[in-house]
């Protein structure tokens, strides 16, 4: 095989002796034009290991070839030549540029191409080891980032006398946009459920996440023992108070605010979930941003209930209004939240796993045997992983469930009402 590829610019063809020598090496001549070299696409650029060129094209024009080259396959060593303009040639010279100057024997031209050809060689097996350092160094900061990232979900989750919570989280890459949290409120007194999706993958997602978490959890917590009167149904005209709703609020709007005031023009959002339980009586008092509805499965069977979104996506509308939904878990019912990541999961041809399915696998008939939380979460997890299949993970998939089991029946528990 030829030990030389040398682009030879068509437009500038070189004496017949140097061709005759450069035959002569065995070099493998690939023709091209300047015009090409500089403005046709990039993948249709030739690899060589020398770009032969006359001394009188100028300089800048072949340096700037020689980029273009580079980005796509490696820099070519620069050979010009000239037999009479030498003062080109010294341009060339000072710009790093080899050259060849008669007579063209071919023993000396290809002394020089070989010589060339070494050094292209070297250049490209730097340049592949650079870009490993850089991978490694990359892989190595998203570790870090993941571990980071890992610290800000919940290591164990609060769980109050007479209630599960069980938690799926798998991320598409090494860092992710959702993320979830479970924290005491108002004394201990209420439980805060949040399942949040920031929008896009990634290391920016990533960031984001771990800032709209902060934001929340702190705000709801320093929000203290509050009551706040609230409508109740919708359509009704009755009027409750609430305790937890004055830190949910609070929480909400603040982290919204601040985006907005902050971080408007990076175009990151988050749609989110975010409920306070009353344990003792299995109220749920929540407000959903743009997130998929989660659904409400009776202990009895029949199709799960989608609770209301109450507001936009955090970050997306400054001074924008979050109304209050309201729920009710009964011994037996389990709420489950989810991200997008569910319904969308895609199999190898592309098409969705798609709510209408998801209601399907959620939906128990009346002589079933009770489900438990954690059964729920395996149903769906298994649904995904073959719908998947053999396909790449295009999203973060994050499951919660809340289940109240039968046992926890006392003289406090109520009929279901979803605002």
């Amino acid at each position: 095989m030829p030990s030389t590829t040398v682009i030879v610019l068509g437009d500038h063809p070189p004496p017949e002796a140097l061709l005759s020598a450069l035959h002569s090496m065995d070099a493998e001549l690939v023709t091209g034009t300047l015009a090409g070299l500089l403005s046709g696409p990039v993948e249709h650029l030739p690899e060589a290991d020398v770009l032969l060129a006359p001394a009188e094209v100028p300089g800048e024009s072949v340096r700037a070839a020689v980029r273009r080259l580079r980005r796509w396959a490696g820099a070519p060593i620069v050979v010009v030549w000239t037999v009479a303009d030498f003062a080109s040639l010294e341009a060339h010279v000072r710009l790093g540029h080899d050259y060849l100057v008669p007579p063209f024997l071919p023993a000396l031209v290809s002394a020089r191409l070989l010589s060339c050809s070494e050094r292209a060689e070297l250049g490209r097996t730097l340049q592949e080891a650079d870009a490993r350092a850089a991978l490694v160094s990359y892989e190595k900061e998203l570790e870090i980032g993941r571990e980071i990232q890992a610290g800000f979900l919940p290591e164990a989750l609060p769980v109050p006398d007479g209630w599960e919570i069980d938690v799926r989280f798998r991320p598409a890459r090494q860092v992710a946009g959702d993320f979830y949290d479970v924290f005491e409120l108002v004394h201990r007194r209420r439980l805060a459920l949040v399942v949040a999706d920031v929008c896009d993958k990634g290391v920016g997602s990533a960031l984001f996440m771990a800032l709209i978490r902060s934001l929340l959890r702190h705000t709801a917590e320093q929000s203290g023992l509050q009551h706040l009167v609230a409508a109740g149904r919708a359509g009704s005209s009755r009027r409750i108070p609430v305790v937890g709703a004055t830190p949910l609020l609070n929480a909400v709007t603040a982290t919204n605010g601040y985006l907005t005031r902050n971080h408007l023009r990076q175009g990151y959002f988050a749609t989110l979930f975010f409920g306070v339980l009353d344990p003792v009586t299995g109220s749920l008092v929540y407000i959903n941003g743009g997130h998929n509805p989660p659904l409400l499965l009776d202990a009895d069977g029949g199709r799960p209930v989608a609770l209301d979104v109450t507001g936009p996506a955090v970050g997306v509308l400054p001074d924008c209004v979050y109304t209050l939904g309201y729920a009710q878990l009964n011994p037996g019912d389990t709420l489950f939240v989810f991200t997008d990541g569910v319904p969308e999961a895609r199999c190898p041809d592309g098409s969705f796993l798609g709510d209408d399915h998801m209601l399907e696998l959620l939906a128990l008939p009346p002589s079933a045997p009770p489900r438990t939380g954690k059964d729920v979460l395996d149903v769906m997890d298994t649904a995904v992983r073959r719908h998947t299949g053999t396909a790449e993970q295009h999203d973060d998939v994050t499951m919660l469930a809340l289940h109240r089991p039968r046992a926890a029946r006392g003289p406090h528990a109520g009929r279901r009402a979803v605002a």
